[in-house]
């Protein structure tokens, strides 16, 4: 049986970051979101911290960390009550551009991002029409000369306004010259300030929550040939190798917004009073605050074991699939019994619990829905029948 260690906990980093979090109070996001604006601010100082460059290795500027460490700092950005979701791409994105890119792609992109000076947080993968039926996808990117024109239209593609290059998904050959559906599809690394007006319309897209989404169009898009990252077809293939570590760190940071809940919780069922005694003395209140406890500790363990195997190089999509979904089910659970506990305080913005109980809904859809890893589970760990 294979022993592993299941991660440092990076004490100091979280003594870091704490103090960064620290500079953005609840009040910070809460006029954020009412304005629908990006936290320029928080991601400077993520940036200028270094953190966002965690995994990049030293050689290309980075701090070269495993995936751990990269766990730990966005759960604890979230814990502290701030949010990387407008930057936590930065930290995986540029993985497609390290594992498959040809040295002189690494050598122009990869110091940039590290530095923070070029921002890669938009990934164009999602469509209107396929979902997350991924190798259906319709926009198409043709070769001509040396260059690809591209068309179509992606959606769900968050912080592309933010963004200075995006990882774009297309099909290069037609689904019906392949053996498989998985084949033709190719990985682009796009250049925003050069497309932009040119083939290229971003819009954004309002939601309930400030996540600076965008759908994008290309109408003839022409970008150079050497925009391709890695061998032309195998797209699909390179993009599914960076998604355990997506899986990872968005299951980090739905941990870190669980444990966000549980501590305003249980602090407000000390102090709240209500017919001479506070109200945590009730089970009512005490037993789901305890349960949200559990379910957060168990998926700890999970996200754990996903990064340690991760940082081990070995197989880790059943672990990375699995930790997403309780740390995501956990999370919510938490908010949701820290809303109840708040009672009808909750729905006043300066508790901030109303904003982040939107937010955290979020992690049981994306980057993932939860339906679709149980199909993972069912199909590829317990051996089921697929059902789609």
């Amino acid at each position: 049986m294979t022993s592993l260690d299941y991660g440092n906990d990076y004490a100091d980093i979280r003594d870091q970051v704490r103090r960064i979090c620290a500079g953005f109070p609840g009040s910070y996001w809460q006029a954020l979101d009412e304005k629908a604006e990006y936290p320029h601010a928080f991601v400077d100082a993520l940036t200028e911290s270094g953190y966002l460059a965690a995994l990049i290795p030293e050689t290309y500027g980075g701090a070269g960390l495993p995936l751990r460490a990269a766990s730990v700092i966005l759960e604890t950005i979230h814990a502290n009550g701030c949010s990387a979701a407008a930057c936590h791409a930065q930290m995986y994105t540029m993985g497609t551009v390290l594992r498959y890119g040809s040295e002189a792609q690494k050598r122009k992109y990869l110091p940039g991002i590290a530095s923070g000076e070029l921002r890669l947080q938009a990934f164009g993968v999602t469509e209107p029409t396929t979902g997350s039926d991924t190798t259906q996808l319709k926009t198409r990117a043709d070769r001509q000369g040396d260059t690809y024109v591209v068309n179509g239209q992606k959606i769900w593609t968050s912080r592309a306004l933010q963004s200075d290059l995006m990882l774009l998904l297309a099909r290069t050959t037609p689904v019906d010259q392949v053996k498989k559906r998985t084949e033709g599809l190719s990985t682009f690394l796009v250049d925003l300030r050069e497309v932009r007006g040119k083939g290229c319309e971003i819009r954004p897209i309002k939601t309930m929550i400030n996540h600076n989404t965008t759908e994008v169009f290309f109408d003839n898009m022409v970008i150079p040939a050497d925009a391709l990252v890695g061998v032309e077809g195998r797209g699909f293939q390179n993009i599914l190798a960076g998604m355990n570590a997506e899986r990872v760190l968005i299951a980090s940071e739905a941990l870190g917004d669980g444990r966000y809940f549980l501590e305003r919780g249980v602090a407000y069922a000390k102090e709240r009073s209500v017919f001479g005694n506070p109200i945590g003395r009730n089970q009512g209140i005490a037993f789901p605050l305890a349960t949200a406890y559990a379910q957060l500790e168990a998926a700890e363990m999970m996200v754990r074991k996903a990064a340690a195997l991760y940082d081990a190089g070995q197989d880790c999509g059943e672990a990375a699939n699995i930790a997403k979904y309780l740390a995501s089910e956990a999370a919510w659970y938490a908010a949701d019994q820290t809303f109840q506990t708040f009672g009808g305080f909750a729905f006043a913005r300066e508790y901030h619990i109303e904003r982040k109980w939107r937010e955290v809904r979020l992690w049981r859809t994306a980057p993932i829905s939860n339906n679709m890893v149980l199909n993972f589970v069912a199909q590829n760990v317990l051996g089921l029948p697929r059902s789609y």
